[in-house]
């Protein structure tokens, strides 16, 4: 792994590996009935505050700075990375799948609780980020690990307000899922202030 790799045009870069994420991305939500589509795309953002536009525009922004990273960067094929950058990768993938499925099979009027939504709220975020960790170890980059993991804090604002809106929609169910089930797999969060 290097700290800043060089960027160039190739065609064994990191796209592929995005390449493939956004054709299982739009497979799966082609696969999807429409009002499930508009369910999983839709999100009011109306009633964020400044604050909240700003953090979530500077987390957009580094998301852009990764992504740019990715594309040009090449893939560090002999590394000793490599190989399990592309497991975590393909576990990412594999689990990112099952969280959508789990989210087209569960009925319109009820939040989604089954699955692998039984061990995380936030399983599509969650697969996202492990995904990307092995995207990380396939190009070998250390400022592309950094703003990785850096970018959750860019994005716990989005997730409070999903969360909040799933608490108006579906009330003491959601609640009830809320104290059950954590946020992020392992890591439990506590109440205060969420209802």
């Amino acid at each position: 792994m290097e700290l800043t790799p060089a960027l160039e045009i190739g065609w064994l870069n990191g796209w592929i590996l995005l390449c493939v994420l956004y054709l299982f991305l739009g497979v799966l939500v082609l696969s999807f009935p429409k009002d499930a589509r508009v369910r999983l795309f839709k999100y009011d953002r109306s009633r964020w505050s400044i604050p909240h536009r700003i953090i979530f525009v500077m987390g957009k922004s580094l998301a852009f700075v990764y992504i740019i990273m990715i594309v040009f960067t090449p893939l560090k094929i002999g590394s000793v990375a490599f190989i399990p950058g592309i497991i975590i990768f393909t576990i990412g993938l594999a689990l990112f799948t099952i969280a959508l499925l789990n989210f087209k099979n569960t009925p319109l009027d009820q939040p989604v609780t089954r699955g692998i939504y039984g061990i995380s709220r936030h399983p599509q975020i969650l697969s996202l980020f492990i995904l990307a960790f092995g995207i990380c170890m396939a190009i070998g980059s250390w400022l592309a690990l950094f703003l990785l993991i850096i970018s959750p804090l860019f994005g716990r604002c989005r997730i409070l307000e999903e969360e909040k809106a799933c608490r108006e929609q579906y009330g003491d169910l959601y609640r009830a899922y809320m104290k059950r089930v954590p946020r992020y797999f392992l890591i439990r969060t506590h109440m205060r202030r969420e209802g």
